[in-house]
């Protein structure tokens, strides 16, 4: 008898016997870890698997795979980061770029740094401003509030201005007498309305963000971060009113001022949907701002800059150039022993650097 002919009839004698099925098993499987191959016999409806001679021919059994409990099993999604490819050389001492519709980290240097914000914390003066009053709401200027340095519209003490005139100064023109004449009306000082600032930037998602000034004028104890201050922009850009406002280059007051913007990127950099600028000797120069390019957006914020065009059009271009994470989905395979499986509901959790960004489903 030939090797290979006993080698056949071994296998035969394997199947015919039900009773060694987990020998069987075992035996035929030996190399093919991480499955075991094991035989299924289906038996008559009287639940015997001896056959009677008046019987049909038992049924071909069927081979199916087993999971080897010893094996580990297979992961349940697959990460996959994205290679942004070299990073910006800026002069900011923090800056972050987040994607406005996921909230995505495309970049970040040291974006939780706080700082003196100067100027940009103006974005939270309008915003209350639009908020609170109506346009046509007279607006008293007091002696503090004219007495205010640059920049400055030079509104009169003991005249009162149009709402809507000295919220476009703010927002525009970055002034700092309209700032205060604004925080006194709705608040009755600069100081409670200081306050109101630091409530409305926390409702928005920016904890690490005190005021102590309507106009960010350099002040013991204010601070804001560049990831606060994106957070803060985007949540304000959604106020239909706000962005209109932010987005024009000029805008004439009703007592006849020319307010010219001092976001220079609506007119310098592609894609600008508004943005606020800000310098103090102490915060140096700092920005935030929103762009759009197709069907992308981005806010970018940048605190502590010695070069801030500079800076700002490369964080734009990187910005833009950067591809989206993607989220790659397996189907999940419950572990060991948990037939359970993996926990209803679990959404994506997004995992970042300053270099890499990848979204895994967990």
């Amino acid at each position: 008898m030939t090797p290979a002919t006993l080698a056949r009839l071994i296998v035969i004698l394997l199947l015919l016997l039900p009773p060694f099925l987990p020998a069987r098993a075992a035996w035929a499987g030996k190399n093919a870890s991480p499955l075991l191959l094991a035989t299924v016999h289906k038996h008559p409806p009287g639940g015997k698997s001896a056959a009677s001679p008046n019987s049909p021919a038992p049924p071909r059994p069927e081979t199916v795979a087993v999971p080897d409990r010893g094996a580990e099993p297979p992961a349940a999604a697959e990460i996959r980061a994205v290679d942004r490819g070299p990073l910006p050389k800026i002069s900011a001492r923090s800056a972050i770029i987040i994607d406005a519709d996921t909230g995505e980290v495309i970049f970040a240097r040291d974006p939780d740094r706080p700082a003196q914000p100067a100027s940009t914390i103006k974005v939270l003066t309008g915003l209350l401003a639009i908020e609170t009053l109506k346009k046509n709401d007279l607006v008293p200027v007091s002696n503090r509030a004219a007495s205010m340095p640059r920049s400055k519209i030079y509104l009169n003490q003991g005249r009162s201005y149009p709402a809507t005139d000295l919220i476009d100064a703010v927002l525009l023109a970055s002034a700092n007498d309209a700032s205060v004449a604004l925080a006194e009306k709705i608040a009755g000082s600069e100081w409670a309305f200081a306050q109101r600032m630091t409530r409305r930037a926390t409702d928005l998602g920016a904890s690490r963000t005190v005021c102590k000034t309507a106009n960010g004028l350099t002040a013991a104890g204010q601070q804001s971060t560049a990831r606060d201050l994106a957070v803060i922009f985007k949540q304000a850009m959604q106020n239909r009113e706000f962005a209109a406002r932010i987005k024009r280059t000029t805008a004439t007051t009703s007592f006849g001022t020319s307010l010219r913007n001092h976001n220079r990127a609506l007119w310098q950099i592609s894609g600008s949907e508004g943005g606020k600028t800000g310098y103090t000797a102490a915060a140096r120069q700092t920005y935030v701002g929103k762009f759009k390019r197709r069907d992308r957006e981005i806010v970018l914020a940048l605190m502590g800059s010695g070069a801030m065009w500079d800076d700002i059009k490369r964080l734009v271009e990187y910005g833009f150039a950067s591809p989206r994470a993607t989220m790659v989905r397996s189907r999940p395979q419950p572990p060991a022993g948990n037939a359970a499986g993996p926990e209803r509901g679990a959404g994506p959790t997004i995992l970042t650097d300053t270099k890499k960004t990848a979204i895994a489903s967990l």
